[in-house]
Protein backbone atom coordinates (compact mmCIF):
# COMPACT_ATOMS: atom_id res chain seq x y z
CA UNK A 1 0.00 0.00 0.00
CA UNK A 2 1.24 3.47 -0.86
CA UNK A 3 1.70 6.21 1.69
CA UNK A 4 -1.17 8.15 0.15
CA UNK A 5 -3.59 5.23 0.63
CA UNK A 6 -2.73 4.76 4.33
CA UNK A 7 -3.02 8.46 5.24
CA UNK A 8 -6.05 9.14 7.47
CA UNK A 9 -7.91 12.46 7.52
CA UNK A 10 -6.84 14.91 10.20
CA UNK A 11 -10.29 15.02 11.81
CA UNK A 12 -13.10 12.48 11.74
CA UNK A 13 -16.60 13.41 12.94
CA UNK A 14 -18.43 10.95 15.16
CA UNK A 15 -21.93 9.73 14.33
CA UNK A 16 -23.40 11.99 17.03
CA UNK A 17 -21.58 15.02 15.62
CA UNK A 18 -22.78 14.21 12.10
CA UNK A 19 -26.38 13.92 13.28
CA UNK A 20 -26.09 17.18 15.21
CA UNK A 21 -24.70 18.94 12.15
CA UNK A 22 -27.48 17.61 9.93
CA UNK A 23 -30.28 18.41 12.38
CA UNK A 24 -32.27 21.61 11.66
CA UNK A 25 -31.63 24.53 13.96
CA UNK A 26 -34.15 24.97 16.73
CA UNK A 27 -36.16 28.15 16.39
CA UNK A 28 -35.54 30.74 19.07
CA UNK A 29 -38.18 30.75 21.75
CA UNK A 30 -40.42 33.77 21.45
CA UNK A 31 -40.26 36.05 24.45
CA UNK A 32 -43.51 36.22 26.32
CA UNK A 33 -44.90 39.74 26.51
CA UNK A 34 -44.48 41.27 29.95
CA UNK A 35 -47.61 41.66 31.98
CA UNK A 36 -48.71 45.21 32.58
CA UNK A 37 -48.26 46.09 36.21
CA UNK A 38 -50.63 48.03 38.45
CA UNK A 39 -50.57 49.71 41.84
CA UNK A 40 -54.04 49.80 43.39
CA UNK A 41 -54.88 52.49 45.95
CA UNK A 42 -58.25 52.05 47.65
CA UNK A 43 -58.91 52.53 51.36
CA UNK A 44 -61.92 50.18 51.48
CA UNK A 45 -60.47 46.68 51.65
CA UNK A 46 -63.47 44.94 50.03
CA UNK A 47 -63.43 47.30 47.05
CA UNK A 48 -59.66 46.90 46.80
CA UNK A 49 -59.92 43.10 46.77
CA UNK A 50 -62.59 43.19 44.04
CA UNK A 51 -60.51 45.59 41.99
CA UNK A 52 -57.36 43.47 42.34
CA UNK A 53 -59.24 40.32 41.34
CA UNK A 54 -60.75 42.06 38.29
CA UNK A 55 -57.33 43.32 37.16
CA UNK A 56 -55.61 39.97 37.64
CA UNK A 57 -58.39 38.16 35.78
CA UNK A 58 -57.83 40.63 32.92
CA UNK A 59 -54.11 39.79 32.69
CA UNK A 60 -52.64 42.60 34.77
CA UNK A 61 -50.11 42.03 37.54
CA UNK A 62 -50.92 43.91 40.72
CA UNK A 63 -47.53 44.76 42.23
CA UNK A 64 -48.74 46.91 45.12
CA UNK A 65 -51.85 47.60 47.19
CA UNK A 66 -52.24 50.84 49.13
CA UNK A 67 -54.83 51.95 51.68
CA UNK A 68 -53.91 55.64 51.55
CA UNK A 69 -52.25 58.21 49.32
CA UNK A 70 -48.86 58.09 51.02
CA UNK A 71 -48.59 54.33 50.53
CA UNK A 72 -49.68 54.75 46.91
CA UNK A 73 -46.89 57.26 46.21
CA UNK A 74 -44.28 55.06 47.95
CA UNK A 75 -45.36 51.91 46.08
CA UNK A 76 -45.45 53.74 42.76
CA UNK A 77 -41.93 55.06 43.30
CA UNK A 78 -40.76 51.59 44.28
CA UNK A 79 -42.36 49.49 41.51
CA UNK A 80 -42.80 52.09 38.71
CA UNK A 81 -45.91 50.28 37.43
CA UNK A 82 -47.53 50.55 34.02
CA UNK A 83 -50.51 52.32 35.59
CA UNK A 84 -51.95 53.34 38.98
CA UNK A 85 -55.60 52.92 40.01
CA UNK A 86 -56.25 55.58 42.64
CA UNK A 87 -59.35 56.24 44.72
CA UNK A 88 -60.09 59.93 45.20
CA UNK A 89 -60.96 59.94 48.89
CA UNK A 90 -58.40 58.26 51.12
CA UNK A 91 -56.97 58.95 54.59
CA UNK A 92 -53.61 60.62 55.39
CA UNK A 93 -53.22 61.85 51.80
CA UNK A 94 -56.12 61.94 49.36
CA UNK A 95 -55.90 60.53 45.86
CA UNK A 96 -55.73 63.94 44.17
CA UNK A 97 -52.64 64.99 46.10
CA UNK A 98 -51.04 61.59 45.58
CA UNK A 99 -51.84 61.69 41.86
CA UNK A 100 -50.30 65.16 41.65
CA UNK A 101 -47.02 63.89 43.15
CA UNK A 102 -46.90 60.82 40.88
CA UNK A 103 -47.66 62.89 37.78
CA UNK A 104 -45.19 65.64 38.71
CA UNK A 105 -42.47 63.00 39.01
CA UNK A 106 -43.70 61.43 35.74
CA UNK A 107 -43.56 57.92 37.20
CA UNK A 108 -46.76 56.37 35.86
CA UNK A 109 -50.19 57.27 34.47
CA UNK A 110 -52.97 57.54 37.04
CA UNK A 111 -56.59 56.45 36.65
CA UNK A 112 -58.83 58.02 39.29
CA UNK A 113 -61.67 56.04 40.89
CA UNK A 114 -64.61 58.28 41.72
CA UNK A 115 -68.27 58.25 42.72
CA UNK A 116 -70.98 59.72 40.51
CA UNK A 117 -71.40 62.65 42.91
CA UNK A 118 -67.72 63.67 42.72
CA UNK A 119 -67.69 65.59 39.41
CA UNK A 120 -65.95 68.53 41.07
CA UNK A 121 -63.23 66.17 42.32
CA UNK A 122 -62.82 64.73 38.82
CA UNK A 123 -61.87 68.21 37.56
CA UNK A 124 -59.35 68.56 40.38
CA UNK A 125 -57.95 65.10 39.62
CA UNK A 126 -57.48 65.82 35.91
CA UNK A 127 -55.96 69.14 36.89
CA UNK A 128 -53.49 67.22 39.08
CA UNK A 129 -52.45 65.14 36.08
CA UNK A 130 -54.73 62.07 36.12
CA UNK A 131 -55.02 60.60 32.63
CA UNK A 132 -58.50 59.05 33.00
CA UNK A 133 -61.17 58.26 35.57
CA UNK A 134 -63.68 55.51 36.30
CA UNK A 135 -66.88 55.89 38.31
CA UNK A 136 -67.97 53.40 40.93
CA UNK A 137 -69.12 50.65 40.99
CA UNK A 138 -66.09 49.25 39.17
CA UNK A 139 -66.95 47.38 35.99
CA UNK A 140 -64.51 45.67 33.67
CA UNK A 141 -66.14 47.31 30.63
CA UNK A 142 -65.34 50.76 32.07
CA UNK A 143 -62.07 50.07 33.88
CA UNK A 144 -60.03 48.35 31.18
CA UNK A 145 -60.61 50.98 28.46
CA UNK A 146 -59.75 53.69 30.98
CA UNK A 147 -56.46 51.94 31.76
CA UNK A 148 -55.63 51.69 28.06
CA UNK A 149 -56.47 55.35 27.52
CA UNK A 150 -54.31 56.40 30.48
CA UNK A 151 -51.31 54.33 29.37
CA UNK A 152 -51.70 55.53 25.79
CA UNK A 153 -51.82 59.18 26.81
CA UNK A 154 -48.87 58.72 29.13
CA UNK A 155 -46.81 57.15 26.33
CA UNK A 156 -47.77 59.93 23.91
CA UNK A 157 -46.82 62.64 26.40
CA UNK A 158 -43.47 61.01 27.12
CA UNK A 159 -42.78 60.60 23.40
CA UNK A 160 -43.56 64.29 22.99
CA UNK A 161 -41.29 65.18 25.90
CA UNK A 162 -38.53 63.02 24.40
CA UNK A 163 -38.95 64.77 21.05
CA UNK A 164 -38.84 68.18 22.71
CA UNK A 165 -35.76 67.16 24.67
CA UNK A 166 -34.05 65.88 21.52
CA UNK A 167 -35.01 69.06 19.66
CA UNK A 168 -33.64 71.22 22.46
CA UNK A 169 -30.44 69.15 22.48
CA UNK A 170 -30.06 69.55 18.71
CA UNK A 171 -30.77 73.27 19.02
CA UNK A 172 -28.13 73.58 21.72
CA UNK A 173 -25.63 71.67 19.56
CA UNK A 174 -26.45 73.90 16.58
CA UNK A 175 -26.00 77.01 18.71
CA UNK A 176 -22.64 75.71 19.94
CA UNK A 177 -21.51 74.97 16.39
CA UNK A 178 -22.67 78.42 15.28
CA UNK A 179 -20.81 80.02 18.17
CA UNK A 180 -17.62 78.14 17.25
CA UNK A 181 -18.06 79.09 13.59
CA UNK A 182 -18.47 82.75 14.55
CA UNK A 183 -15.36 82.57 16.73
CA UNK A 184 -13.41 80.96 13.89
CA UNK A 185 -14.67 83.62 11.45
CA UNK A 186 -13.73 86.40 13.84
CA UNK A 187 -10.28 84.86 14.31
CA UNK A 188 -9.86 84.51 10.55
CA UNK A 189 -10.88 88.15 10.04
CA UNK A 190 -8.42 89.28 12.71
CA UNK A 191 -5.67 87.17 11.14
CA UNK A 192 -6.42 88.63 7.70
CA UNK A 193 -6.40 92.18 9.10
CA UNK A 194 -3.10 91.50 10.90
CA UNK A 195 -1.58 90.07 7.73
CA UNK A 196 -2.63 93.15 5.72
CA UNK A 197 -1.15 95.49 8.34
CA UNK A 198 2.10 93.48 8.53
CA UNK A 199 2.39 93.48 4.73
CA UNK A 200 1.88 97.25 4.68
CA UNK A 201 4.39 97.77 7.50
CA UNK A 202 6.85 95.49 5.72
CA UNK A 203 6.52 97.56 2.55
CA UNK A 204 7.14 100.80 4.47
CA UNK A 205 10.26 99.34 6.10
CA UNK A 206 11.53 98.32 2.66
CA UNK A 207 10.79 101.77 1.28
CA UNK A 208 11.88 103.97 4.20
CA UNK A 209 14.53 101.88 5.99
CA UNK A 210 16.08 100.02 3.07
CA UNK A 211 15.08 96.58 4.35
CA UNK A 212 14.77 93.64 2.03
CA UNK A 213 11.36 91.96 2.00
CA UNK A 214 12.67 89.00 4.01
CA UNK A 215 14.64 91.28 6.33
CA UNK A 216 11.63 93.50 6.98
CA UNK A 217 9.46 90.48 7.88
CA UNK A 218 12.16 89.01 10.16
CA UNK A 219 12.60 92.37 11.89
CA UNK A 220 8.86 92.63 12.59
CA UNK A 221 8.74 89.02 13.79
CA UNK A 222 11.83 89.30 16.04
CA UNK A 223 10.85 92.67 17.49
CA UNK A 224 7.36 91.35 18.23
CA UNK A 225 8.80 88.33 20.07
CA UNK A 226 11.59 90.19 21.90
CA UNK A 227 9.43 93.12 22.99
CA UNK A 228 6.34 90.99 23.49
CA UNK A 229 4.36 93.30 21.28
CA UNK A 230 1.60 91.81 19.10
CA UNK A 231 2.48 91.92 15.41
CA UNK A 232 -0.67 93.87 14.67
CA UNK A 233 0.19 96.57 17.19
CA UNK A 234 3.81 96.78 15.98
CA UNK A 235 2.69 96.98 12.35
CA UNK A 236 0.28 99.80 13.22
CA UNK A 237 3.11 101.68 14.96
CA UNK A 238 5.34 101.31 11.86
CA UNK A 239 2.49 102.48 9.63
CA UNK A 240 1.81 105.44 11.92
CA UNK A 241 5.47 106.46 11.79
CA UNK A 242 6.39 105.94 8.15
CA UNK A 243 2.91 106.39 6.74
CA UNK A 244 2.78 109.96 8.10
CA UNK A 245 6.09 110.70 6.45
CA UNK A 246 4.69 109.50 3.13
CA UNK A 247 1.66 111.68 3.57
CA UNK A 248 3.78 114.73 4.37
CA UNK A 249 5.96 114.11 1.29
CA UNK A 250 2.87 113.90 -0.88
CA UNK A 251 1.54 117.14 0.66
CA UNK A 252 4.82 118.95 -0.18
CA UNK A 253 4.40 117.99 -3.81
Amino acid sequence: MSAEETTEPDEVLTDDELQAAAAPERPLEEEKPRKRTVVVAEDESVNRMDLVAMLEDSGYEVVGEAANGEEAVDLTRKFRPSVVCMDVKMPRMDGIEAAGIICDENIAPVVMLTAFSQSDLVKKATGAGAMAYVTKPYEESKLLPALEVAMGRFAEINDLLDNVERSESKLHETEERLKKAEEQLKKAEETLEERKLVDRAKGLLMDKADFSEQGAFRWIQKTSMDQRIPKKRLAMAIIAKYGDQKSEAEDER
